[in-house]
């Protein structure tokens, strides 16, 4: 089978093949001034030579992150390189700051890899050994504290786990939380008093991983589906679990509490997940919805707030675990084909979109404020964008309060960056 077969190695999917380092890069537009830090990104880019295409799942390529430097109005440097663990190619997720360092990052049993500054790894870091085992690729940093809230999961445990990171880059707490299966644990979300546990019916396959399956994680409709609630200074035995109906999440927008004591999560819903399509998340549109959990009543309200087929969804993350307004993601069609971006209006209930052009396909929004005191729409939305017509990627600067209208700057790459994850804006 050749390797392009594979829809998750074809185009923009598929691996770029060095390493580059470009300076003082081409810009159509004007950076901003206050832009001062690296835009990160991670994901999967294979090496041609050890990739089976049969059984090639998009989520397990060797990691690679992306980084563009701004500074001064200029865009100082491009680089990407291979996530280089102490055990070969590292995490493939996300990348952070955290605690003045640089982590990449990945779920279910591998350890974050230190980064430097210009992206060069380290070595596996659990947190200068406070972290025994893997992490995940998605903590959530809780904007009155600087710490980092995430829960992390794998295939042997019969728990999933809550940890806290604090600013000085070290667990200061963990708790093991019972589930009654090994399901997949991409995400969660946070709220001023709650962590918020997704249990969903994704669940390990021994059969699969017997068979040599690369990601051996299936859609179990017997599992059930619930959400759970453990007060961040808790303990296991006081989760409060709610049933939803059956789908899967992979990424929560955001979640709080009114002041009533309901609590509200954010979710994009897919129908299911690993059932048709083993190799990659395409199984059918999702939407972005929301779950009212009332505890008083202990049941779940679910309702779609917009049925625009969208993924990798982010927000104002100063607005991390309190009521906002504004959220933005990128939008899907078949075969999860990456397109333009769209920004939520959630008090008003409406949606924008912003079209990049033709043959033009956006990455994972990511929010930036214009200053730490703006106001929530007051920065930009930064992503790369892949343009089909040269193979080569930009960097597209847009205005939030002005999402549909022409991009503020546009940074010029050299190369490609491929479909991949997650990534974040570190300021300097």
């Amino acid at each position: 089978m050749a390797m392009t077969e594979n829809p998750y190695l074809a185009g923009n999917f598929g691996p770029v093949t060095e390493e580059v380092t470009a300076f003082d890069l081409e810009v159509t537009g004007t950076i901003p001034d206050g832009l001062d830090g690296r835009l990160l990104r991670n994901g999967p880019n294979p090496r041609g030579a050890i990739v089976d295409p049969a059984r090639h799942h998009w989520f397990v390529g060797d990691g690679m992150v992306h980084g563009l430097r701004l500074r001064d109005g200029r865009a100082e440097w491009y680089r990407n390189r291979y996530v280089r663990g102490d055990g070969g190619f590292g995490p493939n997720t996300n990348v952070i700051g955290h605690a003045g360092r640089t982590w990449a990052i990945v779920e279910s049993g591998t350890l974050p890899v230190e980064l430097t500054d210009e992206l060069e790894s380290v070595g596996t870091n659990g947190f200068d050994g406070t972290l025994q085992d893997g992490y995940t690729a998605h903590p959530k940093r809780d904007p009155r504290t600087g710490e980092l809230h995430a829960v992390s999961y794998l295939w042997a445990w019969d728990h999933v786990r809550y940890t806290v990171v604090g600013t000085d880059g070290r667990v200061r707490r963990e708790v093991h939380v019972p589930v009654p299966g090994q399901p997949m644990v991409h995400d969660c979300a946070l709220t001023e008093s709650h962590l918020v546990l997704l249990d969903l019916p994704v669940t390990f396959d021994l059969d699969e991983a017997r068979a040599g399956a690369r990601l051996p994680y299936r859609w179990n409709p017997g599992y059930g589906a619930r959400v759970g609630l453990l007060p961040l200074e808790g303990e296991a035995g006081e989760v409060a679990w709610y049933e939803v109906e059956p789908c899967y999440v992979f990424h929560p927008l955001n979640a709080y509490e009114e002041a009533d004591g309901r609590v509200v999560i954010d979710v994009v819903r897919h129908p299911r997940m690993f059932d048709h399509d083993v190799l990659g998340p395409n199984e059918g549109a999702t939407r972005l919805d929301r779950w009212t959990i009332g505890p008083a009543a202990g049941r779940v309200v679910e309702e779609t707030l917009d049925d625009t087929s969208v993924e990798l969804p982010r927000h104002d993350e100063r607005r991390i675990g309190r009521p906002y307004r504004y959220g933005y993601a990128m939008q899907v069609g078949a075969g999860f084909g990456h397109d333009g971006a769209v920004k939520y209006d959630l008090r008003k209930g409406s949606t924008e979109r912003h079209d990049f052009g033709p043959g033009r396909m956006t990455l994972e929004p990511v929010f930036v404020p214009r200053s730490p005191d703006a106001a929530e729409d007051e920065g930009w939305v930064m992503s790369y964008v892949y343009d089909a017509a040269t193979d080569r990627s930009d960097v597209v600067i847009l205005a939030a309060d002005d999402f549909t209208g022409d991009p503020v700057a546009t940074i010029h790459l050299p190369q490609r960056v491929p479909f991949g994850f997650h990534g974040n804006w570190v300021p300097s």
